[in-house]
C-alpha cells in the first residue's frame, strides 16, 4: 500500500506524519538508472536527465530510515496546525521514496472560480503543491537515489551538500602555486570566483592521477586550444593568469574539456563531459 508522509521542523524526536493513505502521489516516473549521470557538480544535465548516486544507504548523509526498514504505523496522522510546519514530503511507493522539498512558495490559499456544472467561487484553504516531478528518488533495492538538483535536497539530505565542493582557500593558494602556471596583474586567491573554486577542487583530484609525463603532455594540450587566450612560456612550461577567465580556461584543459570534431575539424570546449566506459 502506498504512503505519503511529512516530515516536520523543529521535532527531533518522531518528526514524521502520516498525510495520505493509499495514494499514489508520483506516476508514470520512467528512470533509467543506467543512463543516469554519476554525480558530478561541473556537468550540466539534459532537460530529461538524473544525476545519481549509487550506494546510497552506506553515504554519511542518507536517511536512517532509508537504511532500516520504515514501518508507516510509526508514523501518527499529520495535525492541521503542523501543516505550515513541513519541511519535505516523501511517498512510498512500494519500496521506492519520493521526495519533495516544501517551501513557502508551494502554499497558496487564494479565491478561485471552479467551473463544473455552474461557475462557483471557492474559497480555498491552505494547499500545498504538489510539482510534477520530485526532487529524489530512492530506489531501494538498487540502493541508488536519483535527482536534478543537489541544492534542492540539501535541506533533505543533511550534509549531501559535501559533494557539492569548494576548494578552499589554503587548496586554491596551493593549486596558484602549481609550477605550470605565473600570476599576473596582481590575481590572488582572493580573486578566485565562486564556479572555478569549485572546477579547482576537481582539477586538483584529477592532477593527483596524473603521471608526470601526463602532466607535461597537458601543457601541450592546453596551448594548442588555447593560444590567443592564455599566454604560455614554452621555455619555463608555464601559463599566465592574470584573470579569471584564464583560470577558466587553464582549469577546462586539465579536465581535457577541449576537443576537435573529427568531420569538419572544429575545435570545441565541451560544456559537460561523461564517461561512456
Amino acid at each position: 500500500m502506498n504512503h505519503v508522509f511529512a516530515k516536520v521542523k523543529a521535532l527531533r524526536k518522531k518528526p514524521f506524519f502520516k498525510l495520505l493513505s493509499d495514494y499514489t502521489l508520483y506516476e508514470n516516473i520512467d528512470i533509467s538508472i543506467n543512463s543516469c549521470v554519476p554525480y558530478n557538480p561541473d556537468h550540466n544535465l539534459d532537460e530529461d536527465s538524473w544525476f545519481k548516486i549509487e550506494n546510497f544507504s552506506q553515504k554519511d548523509f542518507c536517511l536512517d530510515f532509508l537504511k532500516n526498514n520504515f514501518d508507516s504505523k510509526d508514523c501518527a496522522d499529520l495535525k492541521k496546525d503542523q501543516f505550515e510546519k513541513i519541511s519535505y514530503i516523501f511517498s512510498l511507493q512500494g519500496d521506492d521514496f519520493y521526495f519533495q522539498k516544501v517551501s513557502p512558495a508551494l502554499f497558496i490559499s487564494k479565491k478561485t472560480i471552479a467551473f463544473g456544472e455552474v461557475a462557483k467561487i471557492e474559497e480555498s484553504e491552505n494547499r500545498l503543491v504538489i510539482n510534477e516531478y520530485p526532487d529524489a528518488i530512492y530506489y531501494k533495492k538498487l540502493d541508488v537515489l536519483v535527482f536534478r538538483n543537489l541544492a534542492v535536497i540539501a535541506s533533505i539530505f543533511k550534509g549531501i551538500d559535501i559533494l557539492f565542493k569548494e576548494a578552499t582557500n589554503a587548496e586554491v593558494s596551493e593549486f596558484l602555486s602549481e609550477p605550470f602556471l605565473i600570476l599576473g596583474n596582481e590575481y590572488s586567491v582572493a580573486s578566485v570566483s565562486t564556479p572555478n573554486r569549485k572546477r579547482i577542487a576537481l582539477a586538483m583530484e584529477t592532477l593527483r592521477k596524473m603521471s608526470a609525463q601526463d602532466k607535461g603532455s597537458m601543457l601541450g594540450y592546453i596551448n594548442d586550444y588555447c593560444d590567443g587566450k592564455l599566454a604560455f612560456d614554452a621555455a619555463k612550461g608555464n601559463f599566465e593568469v592574470s584573470k579569471d577567465e584564464d583560470l577558466k580556461y587553464l582549469l577546462y584543459g586539465i579536465e581535457q574539456r577541449f576537443y576537435t570534431t573529427p568531420f569538419g575539424k572544429e575545435k570545441r570546449l565541451a560544456n559537460s563531459v561523461l564517461a561512456l566506459a
